[in-house]
């Protein structure tokens, strides 16, 4: 049989079948008579989630870089949300409910609330939450799962889902890939498969149905497909297709040091995403000269506070010195999927249409201009690019604008040099953008398009709902249409355009992009050599010419 779900991460993996079984015995309802007793058992079990969480914290930013390592910290939070919190201790006192059975109740009550939502940023926090209920859970009742590094042998691992402390976990000697029923492409497990380079296949309905333990079967991860009960003469055939993807990985190591040029001599930028300085290590081994995205985000989650001017100046340093070509480092982008417990930003019940990115920083000037100093001393140690994001109006981005040049003024008076080589553009992620792209680009010296969110947008399709998931598709018309439109607008006002979204890396795009004029393209670090063998590969007068939309 051929088994169809989302592929999330390419690669191929041939082996046996492990079920990885949720939980599913419930927790004891054991009713207690000593309540300050048991509130007491519930904050010792958060004390020391609070150091297991840490310790997978390291260990994650050993294993895949401090971005993806990020989740972990929002976990330490969510252990110590107050609604969570409020919810357990209200069982205990109100119903004498035991701490493992209150934890376990309020996970599914806020779990439930969340998923209800129908929206990427709720059922994200739906998974953290569950996941940090089963590991209270775990330390209340001594009774923890198994962990996947304590596999001895190789397999394919089968789940309902995978959470991040799961993945993180995985001993990559013996996971040779992994199945999971829910999930996205866009969803952490997905995207540390990426990273970490496992085979997946996510989305594939009732799959704890399928398979039975030791079931030999083959995955697929680029193309989402599942083949079980293999004759021996496929088997060979997808050992030999194994053995082309790895050798096709090493071919791709000798593209370094060549440049990212046409057949016909067009260049085009290749540079990386990163989320820390951290993560500069892994774009010079890939051989990025430039950084196409800095989520400074992360420098904001990866505390209890706010990061103070003199962190963030000491962070665009290092990367800007480390860098030979231009670094482009986005303003502050929280809100939606990137919560700030400390910024006190309201719970929304549609956050990705909420209080968010610019929105938040336009209210916030102090907040702003902090970062905007930072990133402006920092300036004269690289060629720096700044970024605002979410940008929907004209009015918009000539705000962010003002206060920018207001701090730069401030600077300046204070004796404080700034490099007056300062690129400042804007992200394209919202159709209003796109349609007015015409009026903003007299605004900017570039844009970078957000195809992640432009998409979503655009669609109207939440990207993590596995169910409409064939309709998040970058390859639409009416994206592709919007990403051309943004194009030719930036090209008749002088001006530069890049893709920083998941689709930059889609080699399958490469051509339409350039034959749409894109000039930039910024991925994740491991992608920088495979997007630039395609283009090495495009004769961009032909796509041109071949260019239908």
């Amino acid at each position: 049989m051929i088994l169809d779900g989302i592929g999330a991460s390419s690669g191929v993996a041939i082996g046996k079948v492990f079920i990885k079984k949720q939980g599913t015995s419930k927790v004891p309802n054991t009713k207690i008579e000593n309540v300050e007793a048991e509130i007491k058992r519930f904050e010792e079990a958060k004390e020391e989630a609070l150091k297991e969480l840490q310790v997978l914290y390291t260990k994650a930013v050993e294993e895949v870089g401090e971005e993806h390592a990020g989740i972990f910290d929002v976990h330490q939070m969510l252990v110590q949300d107050l609604d969570l919190n409020d919810q357990v201790v209200n069982f205990i006192t109100e119903d004498k409910y035991n701490a493992a059975y209150a934890v376990s109740e309020a996970a599914v009550i806020i779990a439930a609330m969340f998923e209800s939502m129908d929206d990427p940023y709720l059922q994200e926090r739906a998974a953290d939450i569950r996941d940090i209920s089963k590991r209270l859970i775990g330390i209340l009742t001594g009774e923890k799962e198994v962990s996947l590094a304590d596999l001895q042998e190789p397999v394919i691992l089968v789940a309902k889902d995978l959470f991040p402390s799961d993945t993180i976990q995985m001993n990559k000697k013996f996971v040779l890939g992994f199945i999971t029923e829910d999930g996205g492409k866009m969803s952490h497990s997905a995207i540390l498969a990426r990273t970490m380079q496992i085979p997946a296949v996510v989305g594939l309905e009732n799959a704890l149905t399928k398979f039975n333990n030791d079931d030999i079967i083959i995955l697929d991860g680029k193309n989402g497909k599942v083949y079980t009960e293999p004759t021996e003469e496929m088997v060979a055939e997808w050992t030999l297709e194994q053995e082309k993807y790895r050798n096709y990985k090493e071919e791709l190591q000798k593209l370094i040091g060549t440049p990212n040029v046409t057949i016909d001599g067009v260049h085009i930028e290749v540079n990386a995403n990163i989320g820390s300085p951290d993560d500069i290590e892994n774009v010079l081994a890939n051989d990025a000269k430039g950084v196409g995205l800095f989520r400074s985000e992360f420098l904001y989650m990866d505390g209890k506070a706010l990061p103070t001017e003199e962190m963030q100046y000491e962070a665009y340093k290092k990367v800007l010195e480390a860098m030979e070509d231009r670094v482009i480092i986005r303003t502050l982008d929280v809100g939606g999927d990137k919560e700030l417990p400390y910024l006190n930003i309201p719970k929304e019940e549609n956050p990705f249409l909420g209080y968010r990115a610019i929105r938040v920083c336009l209210d916030q000037p102090e907040l702003f201009k902090t970062q905007l100093r930072a990133l402006l001393r920092a300036s004269v140690h690289g060629k720096l690019g700044i970024m605002f994001p979410m940008i929907a109006t004209v009015d918009e981005i000539k705000a962010a604008r003002k206060v920018l040049e207001e701090t730069k003024q401030e600077l300046l008076a204070e004796g404080i040099a700034v490099s007056e080589d300062i690129e400042v553009g804007m992200m394209i992620e919202t159709p209003a953008a796109a349609l007015v792209s015409d009026l903003l680009a007299k605004e900017v010296d570039f844009f970078s398009i957000g195809t992640n969110d432009l998409t979503q947008y655009t669609m109207a399709v939440d990207r993590m709902n596995a169910k409409i998931a064939h309709l998040y598709d970058t390859h639409n018309l009416a994206i592709l249409r919007s990403i051309k439109m943004v194009a030719d607008n930036a090209h008749k006002a002088g001006i530069w355009v890049g893709i920083c979204g998941e689709s930059a890396a889609d080699t399958t795009l490469t051509e339409t992009y350039l034959a749409m004029g894109i000039d930039e393209l910024s991925v994740s670090a491991p992608s920088v050599l495979e997007v630039r063998k395609k283009i090495q590969q495009v004769d961009t007068q032909k796509a041109k010419a071949s260019l239908n939309l």
